[in-house]
């Protein structure tokens, strides 16, 4: 039976307008499409390994407003466990406000509110139900101190995680020698390690320099070019299917629940890599966050 999995991060709502191109700094553009969509990077981690069939328990701190309510149905309807998810008496849920672009490129704002005191109180009760044969994914929306407490305690109980580093903060090297897999975008690698990602050998070098720092697990995402896997066993590229990007908000976070789940069935880190670029490239041919999310029928009806 495969792993469960644990995603410990954030639960937002998006607001996103659509526009045929991003505002300039002070400009009022007209036009645009509104939608309202459930997000955070957490929780769309959270369903995007929920549809392809992982054993997802999601932690999250949200408001008692109508925002955490939904989130919460929402997560049931998703067959996602929700014993672990905090009701915050004072603060608000999350919010995140998305411009995207005919391109689907977008920029992002997010007011994190009950996100930013999901505190390792919080956190430390669902360390007691994981197991070594477990994964835990992580990202960097919700309290650092909490992450580092989440990933040194893991590491004392010989679990994985696997940490989303989105988005770019600093990080200890204390911290990422204890991580099973990172996986950064081109920007975050960047971010981490100094060096500027553009050629091939650049890619090759900045996993190298997060290899140095003590992690065994490397993949660098390079949005529609595929991703970019390292580990003790080999490295390579995996090349994403081509497809028409209509929104590209939650390709990350798919890959990420995807690459999860694939691991979670005992898939090497190169056919976990290959299984997520599948998922987050068919992920950009629709709108929304958490509503783009590929469950396995349509990524098994897919042949490209």
């Amino acid at each position: 039976m495969p792993e469960s999995i644990f995603v410990i991060g954030s639960s937002n709502t998006d607001m996103v307008i659509q526009s045929d191109r991003l505002p300039k700094p002070g400009e009022t553009i007209m036009g645009g499409h509104f939608l309202m969509n459930a997000g955070g990077k957490g929780a769309n981690q959270a369903v995007a390994a929920a549809r392809l069939n992982g054993r997802v328990y999601f932690v999250a701190n949200v408001g008692t407003d109508v925002f955490g309510q939904r989130a919460i149905e929402q997560f049931v309807r998703e067959k996602i466990n929700t014993d672990f998810i905090s009701a915050d008496l004072i603060h608000p849920s999350g919010v995140a406000l998305i411009n995207v672009d005919a391109n689907g490129e977008n920029c992002i704002t997010v007011a994190p509110g009950a996100n930013g005191y999901l505190t390792p109180d919080l956190v430390a009760k669902v360390l007691q139900q994981i197991t070594p044969r477990d994964l835990v994914l992580v990202q960097l929306e919700i309290p650092m101190a909490t992450i580092e407490y989440l990933v040194r305690q893991c590491a004392r109980q010989s679990v994985r995680v696997i940490l989303n580093p989105a988005p770019a903060r600093h990080l200890s090297d204390e911290l990422i020698e204890k991580v099973f897999l990172i996986t950064p975008n081109e920007r975050e690698a960047e971010f981490l390690t100094g060096i500027s990602i553009g050629e091939p050998a650049s890619i090759k070098m900045a996993a190298e320099r997060l290899h140095q720092k003590g992690i065994a697990n490397v993949i660098i995402t390079l949005g529609k070019r595929g991703a970019y896997w390292s580990s003790v066993n080999g490295y390579g590229y995996v090349e994403a299917p081509s497809r028409k990007a209509i929104d590209t908000t939650a390709a990350g976070d798919c890959f990420n629940g995807a690459l999860t789940v694939a691991l979670s069935e005992n898939k090497s880190l190169e056919e976990a890599t290959r299984f997520a670029c599948k998922a987050a490239s068919l992920s950009v041919t629709k709108v929304g966050a958490q509503a783009s999310m590929p469950t396995l029928q349509e990524l098994e009806d897919v042949h490209t």
